[in-house]
């Protein structure tokens, strides 16, 4: 589906709908960022107050204003019920512009499949539209996990790429990086 400016408003997978965040996913933002189980790897991501989210919802709204794309909701087909986040976001990795991949969803959803199919969904189609920029993820050692999802997404491990992040070491999984 199209907005009225012509850019895409909603990705579809076999079972999930991903959208632009709206003012109304705050509350579902603020859910998920404040559960200590979905920030165990990234303490610095944890929210404790809503106002913190609604910052948040701010700093994805002004990305997907400037770029087109961004962060995305993720619900089944046949619920409204947020599943969590999936997307992409410009930032430098080792002075390389790069679009790092993120995905955060509730601990009811894990080990269904639904980062992995949101993921390479998100992949598939940033990497058609922004050719020009490698995806990455940044990924904790100890999150065998979120590991998997970034090679089904079909991101590489690029160790000469690992760095130190707010919460330690990054591990660098990628995806089109240049010759």
């Amino acid at each position: 589906m199209l907005d009225r400016t012509g850019r895409i408003e909603e990705l579809l997978t076999t079972r999930l709908s991903l959208r632009r965040p709206a003012p109304d996913d705050i509350d579902a933002i603020f859910a998920i960022h404040s559960d200590p189980a979905t920030c165990r790897h990234n303490p610095s991501d944890a929210l404790s107050k809503r106002e913190e989210a609604v910052e948040l919802f701010e700093r994805w709204n002004d990305h997907w204003q400037r770029f087109g794309y961004g962060y995305w909701v993720v619900r089944r087909h046949d619920s409204y019920r947020r599943l969590g986040f999936c997307g992409t976001k410009v930032m430098n990795l080792n002075n390389l512009s790069v679009l790092n991949l993120f995905y955060r969803f509730e601990a009811s959803s894990w080990g269904q499949g639904v980062a992995g199919e949101a993921a390479t969904a998100v992949v598939e189609w940033v990497t058609e539209r922004v050719p020009d920029l490698p995806v990455i993820a940044r990924v904790r050692p100890a999150n065998t996990a979120s590991q998997r999802e970034a090679v089904r997404a079909g991101l590489v491990r690029a160790q000469h790429l690992d760095t130190t992040g707010e919460d330690g070491p990054d591990w660098i999984f990628a995806k089109n990086l240049p010759g």
